[in-house]
Parts: C-alpha cells; sequence; structure tokens
C-alpha cells in the first residue's frame, strides 16, 4: 500500500468515524475549514466519541493504538469518557483466530501443543496491539501464559513506518520549527524500538535482565522466563496473580497502603534509570499489577519489557544534575547545565535562559502532583525551548514516554503524592555514591582489566604514537616547505608580470608619441572607456 493509498485510508476511516467533531474547527486555518466542510453531510454515528476514537485507532492498527495507549493515561489532558474507551486499548484489542495462533505456536516450538502444554486455552486471556497472550500449564505444574505475536503485522508496521517518515520529512522541511524539533532522528528512533518488540526472544532476554535486576526485592517483582518454550514469535512465562494498578476498588478492598504504592512506583523508576540504566519503557497501565499479598507493604508486578530504554553515563550524568536543580530551584545551574550539555547552542545567554526557566518552573513547586498539570508544563517548556533553538534529543525520548506514564499511574493511585521530596533524596543519595571514593573506585574497576590487558604493550605503544608524532612534525615541515616554495613563485611570477607590463607600456607609448593621429583618436574616449581599460590591467596584475 503506497504513503497515498495509507492517508487515503486514514482519511475514509476518520469519515466514517466522524472525527471531525472532535475539533474545534473555528481555530483552524480557512483552507482546513473549507476542507472539512462536506465532512458535516455525513451523519455521526450513535457511538459516543470515545467509542468512535477507540475503533478509529484499532482500525488503523499498531502504531496508532500505542498512541491510544499513551492517551490513556492523560486524565489530566483528555476527558474522562473518552479515557473510559482508550483505557481498553492497553488489554482489549480485538484478537485475532484462535487456529492461527495454535498454529503459529506449533511451527514455532516444532510439536502439537497437546505435547508442549499440559493444558492450552484457545482462548487469549488479553489481546493487545503487537500480540495477544493465551493461559496454559506445562507438564512440570508451573502456571504459565504463551504470547503470540500477531500474523502480518510486521508488514502493517512497516507501512506506517513509512508514512510517518513522510510525515516527518514535510515538518522537517516546512514548519518553522521543523529542524529543531529532529522528527526523521524521532521516527528512526521509534522504528527501531517498534520492530524490535516484534522479536519476542529479545523482550525474553528483557525480562530476564530486569528480573535479575530486582531479584529479591520489595519494590518490584518480575516473572520467570520459560527459554525452553520461546523463540522470535512466541514467548512463554511465569503466569502471575496480581491486581491490575487502575483497579482501584480492588486494590481498597485489600486495604493497600496508596501512598507507599505511589512512592514506590517513583522508587522503581529513578532505581531503573540511574542504579541500572536499564528501565521499562512501555508503562502503561496494562502492564502494571500490584501484589495481593503484604498489602500494607505492596509490591509491583511489571509484564511486558518488549521496550527497554537506557541512557549513557553522560545522560544520565546531566539528567541527575538536572533534575536535582529543579528540586532546588536553581535555575542558573539548570540553564548552565542546558549549555555544557549541547542541548541548547553554546551561544545561549545565560542570564535570559535562566530567566525564561524560572518563570515555567517556579509555580509548579510546593504543590501535590494532584494539582500538577506536567502536560501544560510541557507545553510551556516547548515554547521556552522554540525560543532558545532548543532540539529535541532523541536518545531522551523513551524517557520522557516513560515520566508521561509513570505521572499518569501516580495521578490515579495517589494524587497527594509530593513527587519532589520523593525523588529529591533519591537524586542526591546517587550523586553522592557515584562520586564518593568507592563509587570511583567501582566504577574504575569495570575498566581495569582492559587496562591490565593493554599493560605489557604500552611501551610498544607509546613508541609508536612518539613515532607518530614525529611523522606527522615532518609532514607539517614539509607543507610549511611547499607553501613557501609556492609563495616565492607566486612572487616570481608577479615580477614577471610587472616587467611584461611595463615593457608594453613603454612600447605603447613610444607607439602614441609617434603617431599624432592615434594620440587625437585616444583623447576622444570617454572617461569610463578609460576607466574601463585602467580596471582590467589592475586585474590582470593581481592574477
Amino acid at each position: 500500500m503506497s504513503r497515498i493509498q495509507r492517508l487515503s485510508k486514514i482519511a475514509r476511516i476518520a469519515l466514517r468515524y466522524r472525527l471531525d467533531t472532535l475539533l474545534d474547527t473555528k481555530q483552524l486555518p480557512l483552507g482546513a475549514q473549507l476542507l472539512l466542510m462536506p465532512c458535516r453531510l455525513r451523519p455521526i454515528s450513535k457511538l459516543n466519541r470515545g467509542e468512535r476514537l477507540r475503533l478509529f485507532l484499532e482500525e488503523l492498527g499498531p502504531i496508532f493504538i500505542k498512541f491510544g495507549q499513551l492517551l490513556s493515561t492523560r486524565r489530566d489532558l483528555v476527558p474522562d469518557d473518552m479515557i473510559d474507551e482508550l483505557v481498553k486499548l492497553q488489554d482489549q484489542v480485538p484478537p485475532f483466530a484462535e487456529q492461527q495462533a495454535i498454529a503459529i505456536i506449533e511451527e514455532a516450538l516444532g510439536q502439537p501443543v497437546e505435547q508442549v502444554f499440559a493444558e492450552f486455552s484457545a482462548t487469549p486471556m488479553a489481546s493487545a496491539s503487537i500480540a495477544q497472550v493465551h493461559a496454559a500449564t506445562l507438564h512440570s505444574g508451573e502456571s504459565v501464559v504463551v504470547k503470540v505475536v500477531r500474523p502480518t503485522i510486521e508488514k502493517v508496521i512497516k507501512q506506517d513506518i513509512k508514512l510517518l517518515f513522510f510525515i516527518a520529512s514535510l515538518i522537517q522541511k516546512y514548519l518553522p520549527d521543523g529542524p529543531r524539533l529532529r522528527p526523521v532522528e524521532v521516527v528512526e528512533d521509534y522504528q527501531h524500538t517498534i520492530l524490535d518488540e516484534l522479536d519476542l526472544k529479545r523482550e525474553a532476554a528483557n525480562t530476564s535482565q530486569l528480573r535479575r535486576n530486582f531479584e529479591n526485592s520489595d519494590l518490584l517483582y518480575v516473572p520467570k522466563v520459560y527459554w525452553d518454550y520461546s523463540c522470535r514469535n512466541v514467548f512463554t512465562m511465569e503466569r502471575i496473580d496480581g491486581i491490575p494498578v487502575t483497579d482501584m476498588d480492588a486494590l481498597a478492598a485489600q486495604k493497600t497502603n496508596m501512598k507507599l504504592l505511589a512512592e514506590r512506583g517513583v522508587e522503581i523508576f529513578f532505581t531503573q534509570v540511574f542504579r541500572d540504566s536499564f528501565f521499562h519503557a512501555d508503562m502503561h497501565p496494562g502492564n502494571v499489577f500490584v501484589s495481593r499479598q503484604n498489602p500494607e507493604s505492596p509490591q509491583y508486578i511489571g509484564i511486558d519489557c518488549a521496550i527497554i530504554g537506557s541512557l549513557n553515563e553522560a545522560d544520565q550524568y546531566y539528567l541527575a544534575r538536572n533534575l536535582l536543580a529543579f528540586f532546588q530551584r536553581d535555575y542558573r545551574l539548570v540553564a548552565e547545565l542546558h549549555v555544557e550539555s549541547g542541548w541548547v547552542p553554546a551561544h545561549t545567554k545565560i542570564n535570559d535562559f535562566e530567566s525564561a526557566i524560572r518563570s515555567v518552573c517556579e509555580p509548579i513547586f510546593e504543590k501535590p502532583l494532584g494539582e500538577i498539570s506536567f502536560g501544560q508544563v510541557l507545553i510551556y517548556l516547548f515554547q521556552t525551548a522554540r525560543r532558545f533553538d532548543m532540539e529535541v534529543q532523541p536518545s531522551l525520548v523513551l524517557l520522557q514516554k516513560t515520566l508521561l506514564n509513570i505521572e499518569g499511574l501516580g495521578r490515579q493511585l495517589y494524587p497527594q503524592l509530593d513527587l519532589w521530596n520523593t525523588a529529591k533524596p533519591y537524586l542526591e543519595n546517587w550523586l553522592k555514591q557515584r562520586y564518593s571514593p568507592k563509587g570511583i573506585y567501582q566504577r574504575a574497576s569495570k575498566h581495569l582489566p582492559a587496562l591490565l590487558e593493554q599493560l605489557p604493550t604500552l611501551p610498544e605503544t607509546l613508541a609508536q604514537a612518539a613515532s607518530n608524532n614525529k611523522q606527522q612534525n615532518q609532514h607539517f615541515d614539509l607543507q610549511q616547505q611547499q607553501i613557501r616554495q609556492l609563495q616565492r613563485q607566486l612572487k616570481q611570477r608577479h615580477r614577471q608580470k610587472t616587467i611584461v607590463s611595463l615593457s608594453l607600456l613603454l612600447l605603447v607609448t613610444a607607439i602614441i608619441s609617434s603617431s599624432a593621429v592615434l594620440q587625437q583618436q585616444l583623447l576622444q574616449l570617454s572617461p569610463l572607456s578609460w576607466l574601463l581599460g585602467i580596471s582590467a590591467c589592475a586585474i590582470w596584475l593581481r592574477r
């Protein structure tokens, strides 16, 4: 399907569900208003606007469904009636045929499902944008879930990625903020992320790593991976028994400590980002559960580790110091760190940038999370960024997306959560440990084997470096000699031209002096002709 066909399909589906009614058409340009006028001839469906938006996203496939999943966590930005429908995209996407799922499993594992599992439920437990899951029991007695990738989904995703690249190129070319937003790079990063999500073996490896990072932790439990029953398009893992994080009634019924639950969510996020540099980047409510055990000290359960983010040491450092400076209201340091990290141009005026950041951030402090709209803050920061030519950082896009999900969860669990006081001690402690003698020694120890490996060759390396330096110096001297020789040649050429010019001038003077007729003709020439002639001679002499 071509881009034009795909755009046409999007327009047709949007028209069918009359999504134009969701827009404030009076705020649109006149051309867009005229383009949407024929839509009014089509009757509006009896479905409410939330259902129409959900069905529109479902029909367009996984990329649009994932966008709906992100919107479903933002009750501060999207009306409740639409949120109530969008949450269904988290695990209630229409499933594909049961026989297709069984055929995929049998082909992937090389055996009939009856031989692989003691019990297998053909009816899926849940269905999402990329895959669906089925309950099963191993012959050894463990309860598991089997995740199966949707058939032909890769082809659909690649088509939509091409469309996103097309849209991104238009944004980058024609919008004033296009180059600064770097939309093509953002789509490139998203392409790698979503195509990786199709490889369930990669997801299994991510799950295993995250489980190891939080082994024996009271904060987070990650299910066990069964590698003998997992491959690229089938993934088998331990079946968990938890309460969906959005089931507030069930959490209240078991008397869950909601304040501690919300605080632990923040701690898990910062632990993943800073301690491990390995964070779950798809934390929508459909992937998060709460253990039924010990509700006074609640533990999260995380599933679906297909999308994992990581930061290099430089990003970790600047992010931690920026956040801590925000919490300490040190806007001067925030501005300096942005320049130092290269997130804003080096010529940025620190005083002006500091003042702009203060005007954005100061109103949000000393308020509980429930009274803070980070969506509005992001809009203000975007306006500030545009003023100071701040570029989008593609490496931080997943982190920003995760922060949006964390905020959405925090609002639902405990709106009074003091995010600042929860996060600030963690960041202070992380920086203290990182740059303590012990922290420095631990980081140096990681590189010690490589240094010891290179130690025997150190004399040879130094000698080679000295030799290279000598060769570079000799090459530089040779270049200097060639430059001086070229300068001498140019001077000699200029002298030759001067001699030739003087000789010609003497010859012409002699000819003119000997001819009265020629003298009379020259006197009749205009001043402009004389000026052009003199200029031509000067140009020739300078060559």
